[in-house]
């Protein structure tokens, strides 16, 4: 049972904690998951009295929340557990000694959530240390994106492991604590009609997507030193792929979930040299239309000429006995034309046909897990027109739409991930392992990408990415999934 701990936000007055940690402890509260007694601190370098800080906050939570969600009553009452530290991270000074002796005084299991740029990682976990603020069931919990390629991801790991454990170490990807996410691998794990379909044998190709509509949000000192590649597929993308492709655990452990998924990182082929260039495609958006309005482009927002690639498709294959042969295509992008992130598994075509033409074309089977923007699971099967006499076939589809089905279902990932390091639940946490078999994937990819030909290309903003995304997989048979393609229950 989770006892009452202490949770200190390193960036507590910042985007991700007025947006997504601290509306996220107050669902925990609400739904009394936190323990009577937990206490939420936020750190933040500018000196405010308590009551701006929970005037500030208060107007984050009113904002991000979902309708009907924030009740002033209930956020009065949460609001006493949530207390401002005033620190400058990077000068160890009597504000440290004073966040110590706060902490101390409590006595309590400490979780430390590093909300801050990576490049204080280090100087904050030896801050910490400084502070005697570890113990054997503290632990820390790390956003990425660590590092820009392996190299740098090692020297940030090295530097925060001087202080922590890699037990303590809870490296977060937002994306795994979606409820949807979860259920992928009760989906298949759970139900033998499912892990019986999931091979080589059965499955044509596997598409995993997650387009944006949003450009650069504030994001672009940031941004433009990563891009698309490192800010989502080396980390989200690559995640999703080993939790569909991964072999079944011997038991849903932390450390049997970790050893299937660096077996899916080890066994990716490697894309080196000209191989890059066949199997990957790189772009950036200039300026379109989103919702009836102009936009401008990625440099027009940017102010200065860059190669950073906002948009990236991928095909790649997964050498062992499961997937011989299936191509898994991984697409990212921003100004997209919708937000959507999802799942697809494509079924090959049936062995025989036995309908006359005159029937209809068949469509193949699919599984669609849809993360966002709802969140659902949608199997698309060939059916009979029930309205006509002549045989006529169409894709019909079963939806499970987990906020119909679930009436009180707030999904929340944040909420969840916390209250897991919280409890020393590691298995939604990505190891260090898994970090450097991502990089050792991604980085002869990013190399290539310096050679002149393969400057990003160029797609309007609103539109689905470059045209040769399109073409990587027709090339193969094949077309992107797209959200408009979801078909009404039972409408063909």
């Amino acid at each position: 049972m989770l006892e009452a701990f202490d949770f200190v936000i390193f960036g507590g007055a910042g985007d991700l904690a007025l947006r997504k940690l601290i509306p996220g402890m107050y669902r925990a509260y609400c739904n009394d998951e936190l323990p009577e007694g937990t206490r939420i601190f936020g750190t933040s370098r500018r000196e405010e009295d308590i009551t701006q800080y929970h005037q500030k906050v208060r107007a984050a939570a009113e904002e991000h929340l979902r309708e009907g969600e924030f009740v002033a009553e209930k956020w009065d009452q949460f609001a006493k557990c949530v207390h401002p530290l005033f620190l400058d991270i990077a000068n160890h000074d009597e504000n440290w000694e004073k966040m110590a002796e706060t902490l101390k005084a409590g006595n309590k299991q400490r979780v430390f959530y590093l909300s801050t740029p990576p490049s204080v990682f280090g100087v904050c976990c030896k801050h910490i240390a400084e502070s005697d603020l570890i113990s054997p069931t503290t632990r820390v919990v790390v956003e990425k994106p660590l590092g820009y390629d392996a190299q740098s991801a090692e020297a940030i790991n090295s530097e925060i492991a001087e202080y922590f454990e890699e037990s303590a170490i809870y490296r977060i990807d937002h994306y795994l604590g979606k409820e949807t996410v979860q259920n992928l691998l009760a989906l298949r794990f759970a139900n033998g009609i499912f892990e019986h379909l999931w091979d080589a044998k059965t499955i044509d190709h596997v598409q995993i997507s997650i387009s944006e509509t949003v450009g650069l949000e504030g994001r672009a000192g940031f941004y433009d030193g990563a891009g698309a590649l490192r800010d989502m597929v080396q980390n989200h993308l690559l995640q999703l792929l080993c939790l569909v492709a991964m072999e079944s655990p011997n038991k849903l452990t932390a450390d049997s979930i970790r050893s299937e998924k660096i077996k899916v990182l080890e066994s990716l082929r490697p894309l080196k040299g000209d191989a890059v260039k066949w199997h990957t495609v790189r772009g950036q958006y200039v300026a379109g239309e989103m919702n009836g309005e102009s936009v401008p482009g990625y440099l027009d927002e940017l102010g200065k000429e860059s190669t950073t690639e906002t948009f990236v498709a991928i095909r790649a294959h997964i050498d062992n006995w499961r997937w011989s042969r299936v191509p898994f295509y991984l697409r990212t992008g921003k100004r997209m034309e919708k937000r959507c992130a999802e799942i697809v598994i494509q079924y090959k075509d049936v062995s025989h046909e036995v309908y006359p033409s005159s029937a209809g074309p068949l469509s193949p089977n699919r599984l669609v897990i849809r993360l966002q923007p709802e969140e659902s699971i949608q199997m698309v099967l060939m059916s009979k027109n029930l309205e006509k006499h002549d045989t006529e076939l169409l894709p019909v589809a079963l939806n499970l739409n987990l906020a119909e089905t679930y009436k009180h279902f707030v999904s929340d990932a944040y909420k969840r991930l916390m209250l897991d390091a919280a409890a020393g639940d590691p298995s939604l946490f990505i190891h260090r392992a898994e970090v450097d078999a991502a990089w050792a994937w991604i980085d002869p990819i990013i190399e290539a990408w310096q050679r002149p030909e393969n400057r990003p290309l160029a797609y309007a903003a609103g539109s689905n990415g470059p045209e040769a995304s399109e073409e990587l997989l027709s090339g193969d048979g094949c077309h992107w999934f797209n959200i408009d393609d979801l078909l009404p229950e039972g409408k063909g």
